[in-house]
């Protein structure tokens, strides 16, 4: 009769373990995709259904880049992507943007962590307040391995 009672009290910690990571792994990702720092970010709201349903860091990449035209023009990509006429790191999650504001997405880096993980380094580096020649030259040091720069050398 005592092995049953010990055999539910097993079963009672390992059940109050497991629903305590899984209640922590949902805390931390929820925290991740929301805590941004003082980054400029466009609304999640506004972003196409893609986006919406791609990866916390793919959104978090898609919301930064469209709110940080001026930085993400300065960055290269080095996935490959000129070939397909991408000027920039931004190139990768924006085709155009008309005089109105409406912006036309480009889907590419739904797909692609090269320029995924350049946009987040750029995040990190930016919170870190490093200066964008210092950001520009971590991206062309780090990503220059996996092919050539869309962008000419500055």
């Amino acid at each position: 009769m005592y092995f049953p009672q010990k055999k539910l009290l097993f079963t009672a910690i390992a059940l109050v373990l497991l629903l305590s990571s899984v209640l922590t792994g949902c805390s931390s990702s929820a925290s991740a995709s929301s805590n941004n720092g003082s980054l400029a970010m466009a609304p999640m709201d506004k972003m196409p259904a893609g986006v919406k349903s791609a990866p916390a860091t793919v959104q978090q990449a898609y919301q930064f880049a469209v709110a940080n035209p001026d930085v993400m023009k300065q960055i290269p990509c080095y996935c490959g992507c000129g070939g397909i006429g991408h000027t920039s790191n931004y190139s990768c999650y924006v085709k155009s943007v008309e005089g109105s504001g409406a912006i036309t997405y480009d889907d590419h880096a739904l797909g692609c962590s090269i320029c995924v993980d350049i946009t987040q380094d750029v995040m990190r580096l930016l919170k870190e307040n490093k200066p964008i020649q210092e950001i520009r030259a971590y991206v062309d040091t780090t990503y220059a391995k996996y092919g050539p720069s869309n962008m000419s050398s500055k």
